[in-house]
């Protein structure tokens, strides 16, 4: 066996139904992301993960939290999953978001929010820290935002930027998984955990943030 990730992204919030870009404000999960939580535990914690790390923000620690609680560890807390920054878009739906800056919107770059390279920059930065805490078999599961795991698998994968808008998004407590080769990482499984649906997520026009 080789080290693997687990790129859980977090449960549903109110501001996801209200498809509301929501960035680093910190909304808590509502009742159904709750018990996609618990749900999505209930299914990782049989993969005994060695590792258990999440975003700072409530929503994502909530749902690492659920699954440290079934697999008997502590959950650590890294800024660096943090979702990408909305600047000045955090709060509005994307609708708002294209009224107000039509042309921001359709390359997705919000003033005064984080360009795609820097999300994928520090998440990257951050897997590949946890991971090396790893066992040669160990299992890592990050509890992170939508925006902030695809881009950070396609750094960790070496993709090239153009390439990055290949990845879809992930839906509320899906995930992927992670496995180190010889040749480096690759992608298992993406968007794993539930039937295809539409996604919204703080990542891209066609989600409605």
């Amino acid at each position: 066996m080789s080290r693997r990730i687990v790129c859980l992204r977090h449960g549903q919030t109110l501001w996801n139904l209200e498809r509301r870009f929501q960035g680093h404000t910190d909304i808590p999960l509502d009742e159904t992301g709750l018990a996609q939580a618990a749900r999505a535990a209930s299914l990782l914690a049989s993969l005994r993960p060695s590792l258990i790390v999440s975003s700072d923000l409530r929503r994502a620690n909530d749902t690492g939290l659920a699954l440290g609680r079934l697999a008997g560890l502590e959950v650590n807390v890294d800024e660096d999953f943090r979702e990408r920054s909305g600047g000045e878009w955090e709060g509005l739906t994307g609708k708002e978001i294209a009224e107000r800056w039509p042309s921001e919107y359709l390359s997705w770059e919000a003033p005064g929010g984080e360009s795609v390279t820097e999300v994928a920059d520090r998440v990257a930065a951050g897997m590949r820290r946890w991971a090396a805490k790893l066992d040669e078999d160990g299992l890592l599961v990050i509890a992170s935002h939508g925006a902030a795991l695809r881009l950070g698998i396609a750094r960790l994968l070496g993709l090239p930027e153009h390439l990055w808008p290949a990845l879809g998004g992930l839906g509320n407590c899906s995930w992927s998984v992670l496995e180190e080769g010889r040749k480096g990482w690759r992608l298992l499984e993406h968007n794993a955990g539930t039937l295809p649906e539409p996604i919204s997520s703080d990542d891209s026009p066609t989600a409605d943030a």
